[in-house]
């Protein structure tokens, strides 16, 4: 029987959405989670802060360490990569979920725009995965699981919105040269990304309820992560995953759960095809 039981997780972002609820997915089993984000305070329109996620976590079965990280930050995530390792005594994995979205098109996007997405994505999760190699190096079955989509390079997919593709994409590239460079070394890398929209704040943000209806819930999320974090990091890197084809490859046929409303047709996310049966 697979288990995180006394794992060590550090989760960027993880205050809210999907980040939280890999973190819960991972506390039950007893889990130790370094939650790495920015939001000490509540936010005016945001749900969540570091320390109602630690709360969250919990109170599923895990231990949790709320650390405010700006991962743009290099000093900011040295230390709390730090501070994590020396509270748990390692990290086992990364998860590098913290991202940084703005849907405009070449005109409208303004260059501090575009360099926030690229620093909170491609910067930040290379300097998230390299801050933590000195740990997954001496972990069991060390894993860095990304949050990006798969290397589908079709024009539709960037042509209306090309900063955020490109540093999306970047944390994509990540994980794709990642997995070769640490392979001889046993640390896995790879990717997971949604069929489907998530019922998260940036989605409500992006679509408003509507859009929400037509989502699946996080823990989809969640439970395709925990799948992948069990997996042998030796046997399984290198890959993009989809979270209902990574479940269906664990023989979980009805998703209909994970639909907020399963009378709904669902909302297909960025950079995927959607599933024609």
């Amino acid at each position: 029987m697979t288990s995180l039981a006394g794992k060590t997780l550090l989760v960027t972002g993880g205050s809210r959405g999907i980040g939280l609820a890999i973190a819960k997915r991972a506390a039950v089993d007893g889990a130790n989670i370094i939650i790495a984000a920015k939001t000490s305070e509540p936010h005016p329109t945001l749900p969540g802060t570091i320390h109602t996620a630690a709360a969250e976590i919990e109170e599923s079965g895990g231990k949790a360490l709320p650390l405010v990280c700006d991962i743009r930050d290099e000093n900011a995530v040295k230390d709390a990569v730090e501070k994590g390792a020396s509270e748990f005594g390692g990290i086992d994995i990364v998860v590098n979920n913290a991202s940084a979205i703005a849907l405009l098109g070449t005109e409208e996007v303004s260059m501090s725009r575009f360099d926030l997405m690229y620093q909170v994505n491609a910067r930040g999760t290379f300097l998230v995965s390299k801050t933590c190699l000195p740990w997954l190096q001496k972990a069991e079955n060390p894993h860095i699981l990304t949050l990006a989509p798969p290397l589908n390079m079709v024009e539709k997919w960037f042509a209306p919105h090309v900063a955020y593709s490109m540093s999306k994409f970047g944390m994509s590239l990540c994980v794709l040269g990642m997995a070769g460079e640490f392979r001889e070394q046993g640390i896995a890398v790879n990717a997971l990304w949604p069929r489907t929209t998530i019922a998260t704040a940036a989605v409500n943000m992006l679509g408003g309820d509507e859009l929400i209806m037509h989502s699946r819930k996080p823990d989809i999320m969640a439970d395709a992560a925990y799948v992948i974090l069990n997996r042998p990091s030796k046997e399984f890197t290198g890959f993009f995953c989809v979270d209902d084809s990574v479940l269906e490859d664990e023989g979980i046929t009805d998703l209909s759960v994970y639909a907020v409303n399963p009378e709904l047709p669902l909302a297909p996310d960025f950079f995927v095809e959607p599933k024609t049966t």
